[in-house]
This record gives structure tokens, sequence and C-alpha cells, in this order.
């Protein structure tokens, strides 16, 4: 079939037309590419010819509440190879295998890998400058030393639970370093380089250097002056007794912050591995629920005063050494009980049958209203995770006997931080705080202040006049009894102890000879600063009682808390009653200006320490007024008389 001219034509015209619509769309297609996608284009193909050593972020130390370290870093860099660009590689697998005390072998492995870049995990990874040096001085092409850091924890065991630890990416696992890890880790950097499809660097293209951007630092409420006080006393306690567990909190009763806390068995964060999971994991003051023993009771005190349900001073109870309630028979820690008392004298002597008719003269609702309202129940809300809630008797379940044993601390189950966040509601004016460990993130290059945390009031529990009734009643306990072993002298202290049995989990029975014994305490009395607790749990070798064994402990926790806290101290509060065995008190004379020869008769019953020639008293330890028991030392340094006037 012939084509005629014009179909020819017209074909070719509709070739021709279609090829220059391709073309224009070619040409639009690279214009779009080279004008509008330039720099997407640019980055991909930069991309695919970079590589990047990685440069770790510097965490952001944890502080004190004075600006001092308790966490920080050291350097400690690691070893990425970039496989392509390591010409002899079995030569660099010996070498590096020397260096970094690993396989030939395993070495090679690393070395031979189809990856862009590869890390020598684990022997190269956060290892010592000099061995970082050892690498670098081989100078084997393709090996890389990227700097690193590896968190350092400079006391050891101290405050352990509490800072947690970070692992081998220095990201936080438990404690501080995990709770606030968002603020503490940073954000990384890298060195970039390029190198074309056999891994030879593009000398036309300059490196780049993106810098890692430092982790805020955490200042903390922890002040460690009572941190090292209570890590002592903690220590003494567990080499004396070797309890199965051991702890102490320390809290300024009027913000809620945490001044001090450990528990023992303890661990150093930067060996955490060598610990088992349950001590590292369990920070006790937080995790640990059980029964509070007559700690509680001073709940039941502030619910009583707060409701007038009680005049301490007026109303008698009559203890037989039990009283019976719904069938059941609760007995007295004293046997044959305490005869006639007050209610003041209930407190003092820590009577369970007079608390138990504290309970009954609130009822059931009354005194359950109280426990929920002073946080028992519920999470304090600290800023730790592994909080417990504790456990307290379902509403439908209490009855006589359950109000009865909840008023003297036995069948509920708390944790040591919700009794230390009520106790100090009871005698801070009746304000419930949350309990903090933070207390600012501040800038770990200028040290500048950029953020603070607030003390957080959860609520007002009791009002002012029954703290202050609260807080006299529980000095007299420490004045006059049960915890008289956390007397000290100058500072008045109120508190009140605790012996609470223990129940076996397999059998759900109480256990006999084993007590978690406890003294919560707090001074100056007339007006807090701090509040401390401490709870032993099975001390072996003594008698098993909070005020033989915590009281004391508590004491020295408290007095020497609030004298390195600059809190002197005052006159004015209850003297100690004194009861066999304990020794009279004797007040020190001013001896200065004293002949020598008249010392002995001027300082009967004690003990005398000179220093210095001469013939008269120039200076004397301790200072005239303080109150000591028999047999203390008194230091006596001697001189001559002008000098002694003067």
């Amino acid at each position: 079939m012939r084509v005629s001219k014009v179909t020819v034509k017209k074909r070719l015209l509709f070739f021709l037309s279609v090829g220059m619509i391709v073309f224009a769309l070619f040409i639009v297609r690279l214009a779009y590419l080279q004008i509008f996608k330039n720099s997407w284009l640019m980055n991909y193909a930069l991309h695919s010819w970079s590589r990047e050593i990685p440069y770790e972020a510097e965490r952001g130390r944890i502080l004190d509440s004075r600006g001092k370290i308790l966490a920080t870093n050291v350097s400690s860099p690691s070893v990425l190879v970039v496989p392509r660009q390591v010409k002899d590689k079995k030569k660099a697998a010996k070498e590096l295998a020397a260096a970094l005390n690993m396989s030939e072998k395993k070495a090679y492995e690393k070395i031979t890998k189809k990856e862009s870049i590869v890390r020598i995990t684990p022997e190269g990874r956060k290892i010592s400058n000099e061995k970082a040096a050892q690498v670098k001085s081989l100078g084997i092409p393709g090996v890389f030393v990227a700097e690193d850091f590896k968190r350092d924890y400079p006391k050891g065991n101290y405050l352990a639970h509490v800072l947690g630890f970070a692992g081998i990416d220095n990201q936080g696992l438990t404690g501080l370093e995990s709770y606030y890890n968002e603020g503490l880790e940073g954000e990384d950097g890298h060195v970039a380089f390029f190198s074309d499809v056999n891994g030879n660097r593009m000398s036309d293209l300059k490196d780049t250097y993106v810098p890692p951007t430092s982790g805020s630092s955490l200042m903390l409420t922890i002040d460690s002056r009572v941190q090292s006080i209570i890590e002592r006393e903690l220590n003494n306690a567990t080499a004396q007794y070797h309890p199965d567990s051991a702890m102490a909190i320390a809290m300024d009763p009027n913000t809620g912050a945490i001044l001090g806390m450990s528990s023992k068995p303890d661990y150093n964060p930067e060996n955490y591995k060598k610990v088992k999971p349950e001590v590292y994991d369990h920070n006790l003051p937080i995790w640990k629920t059980y029964e509070p023993g007559s700690t509680f009771k001073v709940i039941t005190l502030a619910a009583a005063l707060q409701e007038k349900a009680v005049d301490l001073k007026k109303d008698r109870f009559y203890d037989p050494g039990g009283i019976e309630v719904a069938g059941t028979t609760l007995h007295c820690w004293k046997k044959g009980g305490h005869g006639s008392e007050s209610f003041l004298e209930v407190v003092q002597n820590s009577c369970n049958p007079g608390f138990v008719a504290l309970g009954e003269r609130l009822g059931k609702d009354k005194l359950f209203s109280y426990i929920h309202k002073f946080g028992f129940g519920e999470k304090t809300g600290i800023d730790l995770q592994g909080e417990a809630r504790g456990i307290l008797f379902d509403a439908d379940k209490i009855g006589p006997l359950e109000t009865a044993t909840t008023a003297f601390g036995q069948g509920v189950s708390v944790t040591p931080i919700q009794q230390i966040a009520a106790v100090s509601a009871a005698v801070n004016g009746g304000y419930l705080y949350q309990p903090q460990l933070a207390k600012a993130w501040v800038d770990s290059d200028t040290g500048k202040t950029i953020s603070r945390m607030e003390p957080v009031m959860k609520r007002r529990v009791i009002s002012g006049q029954t703290s202050k009734e609260v807080r006299d009643t529980l000095e007299s306990v420490v004045a006059q009894g049960t915890g008289r072993n956390a007397y000290v002298q100058g500072y008045r202290i109120g508190g009140k102890t605790g012996t609470a049995q223990k129940v076996d989990p397999k059998t759900g029975k109480y256990m006999s000879n084993n007590y978690i014994v406890s003294f919560m305490g707090f001074a100056p009395a007339n007006n807090p600063k701090i509040v401390v607790y401490v709870a032993i749990d099975n001390p072996k070798g003594t008698v098993q009682f909070g005020g033989t064994v915590s009281a004391p402990i508590a004491g020295r926790i408290i007095g020497d808390s609030l004298s390195a806290m600059g809190i002197k101290k005052q006159t004015g509060g209850l003297e100690k009653k004194l009861r066999w065995p304990d020794q009279p008190l004797i007040k020190i004379p001013n001896l200065v200006g004293m002949d020598k020869n008249d010392l002995r008769q001027a300082l009967f019953d004690l003990k005398l320490k000179t220093e210095g020639k001469g013939d008269v008293v120039t200076m004397q330890s301790p200072k005239p007024g303080i109150k000591v028991k028999q047999g203390s030392t008194i230091m006596i340094y001697l001189g001559d008389k002008k000098k002694a006037d003067d």
C-alpha cells in the first residue's frame, strides 16, 4: 500500500513533536534537579561518600547542694576501623591484637567486615589513655581513636543507690542517672571525612567537625556533710551488728529536700556488675515495705490531738499489760504493763494498749482518713524510679481489730520515705511535702543555674498548734521516755522509737527474735531543721529494740549534722530523765585561771588530760557549762598566770 507524501509529513511532524516534548521534559527535569534539588543531591552524594568518627558527648556531672562533685566523667577513648582503608589487613590485625590484648583472629574478623565503620568491641571500647596512645602510635591507615567518656564516681560506694549508674553507652540505667537521663546525656558530635567506593579518602573535600554538646549538670539537695555522717554511722552499725540490712534518711522538713540517704548493703557504681541485681536494684528507703511498728504512732498521736480526742496530761489510762479487742489480746511490750499512766506517759512509754485506746477514740474512719492524708497508701512522688506504694487494709475489711493494730503500727505496710515525709508534716506545722533529690539544672560549662526545682507542698494535714503539741510530746519521749538514747546535750531532739516484728514471707507468720528496729527523730524540737529516720533490720548480738540500737545512731546523725550545718546548741530544752543504768551528768566548771594542783578536787569523777607547761589553766575543753557523763575526759591547757588572765 502506497503512503502519500502528506501522510509521511504528518508522521514526521508527529514524531518530531513527541521528540521535542520529551527533550523539553528532560531539560525541565534537569533544570529542576540543578536548581531546586541541588542541595538535596549534594547532601545525598556527600552522605554516600561520608564516613563519621563519633565523638561522644560528655555527660552532665551530678553535684551535691554545695557544688561538690558526686558523679563526673573521665576520658576513655574507643577504637574504630574503616575496613576499606586498611591496606595490609593481616599485619594490622596482628599489631592491633597485641595493643588491645585480643586474639589476632578476632581482630582480623573486625578489620575485614564489609561495613563502612566497625567498632572494636569490647576490647577497644572505653580504653585507657595510655592504651589509646599505643594504638595511635601504630599509625595503621583506617584505624581511628575516637574520644569517649566513662562515668566516674569519685567517692565509690557513697550515695550509690541514689546516684545509680550509667552503662557503657553512657545511658543512665538506675537511680538519678536513669531518672534524669534526658537532661544529663547531652548530644554526640562527630568528625566526617569523605572516601570513594574503594575507601580512598577524597582529598578535594575537607573533613567536617560537629562538636558534641555536653549534658547539663544536676545539682542535688544532698548535703555531703550530712551524707558523710550517715555513711559513717551505717558502716559502723553494719560492722557492729551484722544486720540483714540498714538504712537512713535525712530530710529538711520544711521543703521535702533530702539531705542524705543511704542503705546497706551497697556497691560501687563503677563495678555494679560485680554484685547481684537485687543489691543495686533495691534502693531500700523507697523500695522496702514493712510494718513500721511504733514510729507509726506519731500519726495516731497527731490525729488524736488534731481531733481533740485526748488531753495528754489530764486523761489517764491503765495498762495491765494487754488489751482485748474482738476476742484477741494485744500485748504491751512491757510484761505486766505500765499500770496507771497519763496519755503523755503512754507516748513516752510507747504503750501499745494506750495507743489502741487512742485508735478507739478516733474511730476507724477518722484514723484511716488521717493515715491517707499523711500520704500512706500512695507513692510520695520522689524523683527516683522503683518507689513502692505500701499496703493498707481494704476499707471494707477494716474492723475493730484492724483499727486497733493499725493505731500502734502493726498490720499495715509502709516505706521509709513515706514515714519520714509523714513525720516531717507532723512536726513542721502540718504541711506534707513531696520528697525531692534534685535542686537545680546547671550549665556544665559556665556553672550558671539553668532552672530550679521548687519544693512541692501537697496539702496541709494538721494545724500549727497541733504540730507544736506533737513536737513537745516527742521531745519528752527523747528526754524522758524510750528515746533517751538519742538525747544530745544542747540540741533539743524529739523522736519516736520503733520495734517491728517481721513477717516470714513463706509462712505469713511473725518471726521470733527477728525485728526491724528503728528511730524517727528531729531537731531542734522547737524549730525543726532536720528529720532523720534510721532502721536496722535484724541486728545480731544485741537486744533488738529501737531505743537500744537505732536511737543512739540517729542521735549521733542529728547532733553531728546540726553541728556541721552550723546550727548552734541552745538552752531551754527538757533535761534528760535519768534511769538506771544511766550515769548522772556532771556540769563542767570554769577552770581557766585555776592552779593545776587544785584540778583533781574540782574534777572529781572525771578523767584529766593536760598539755603545755605551766602551773595555771589557760584553756579547757569542753567549755564551762557543758554536761558530760562520769568518767569523761577533760582537756586542760597549762600556761603562766598572765596568759590565763588575757
